[in-house]
């Protein structure tokens, strides 16, 4: 009945499509059946069916958010170089300015 007999779990996406064209037509014992002597789970076989009866539904806001993820990933890590910037240049800033308060003394204007 099943023919492939793959009791690990590792069925190749032909074997789950075969599978699934195997148990289109069978009855609920049939398929019940195939599965024990396939050595898989009779929810395993509903996931599949479904995911071919989806394959070939066009998904094109997908690219659309891919490409608007991809953007926005960009400008966050510009703007995180651009603030990694400012903090090393402040750090720099506050370090020459210990070292100047410690030569010459803290100036009257702090």
């Amino acid at each position: 009945m099943a023919g492939t007999g793959k009791r690990n779990g590792r069925w190749s996406s032909a074997d789950k499509f075969r599978a699934v064209l195997q148990t289109a037509a069978m009855s609920e014992a049939e398929i019940s059946a195939y599965c024990r002597s396939a050595g898989i789970v009779q929810a395993d076989l509903v996931l599949w069916r479904t995911a071919c009866e989806q394959a070939n539904t066009p998904t094109q806001q997908e690219p659309a958010k891919d490409i608007a993820s991809v953007k926005r990933i960009e400008q966050l890590g510009r703007e995180l170089r651009r603030k990694e910037k400012a903090l090393a240049e402040t750090a720099a800033l506050l370090v020459l300015r210990k070292k100047a308060n410690a030569i010459w003394g803290k100036d009257e204007d702090d």
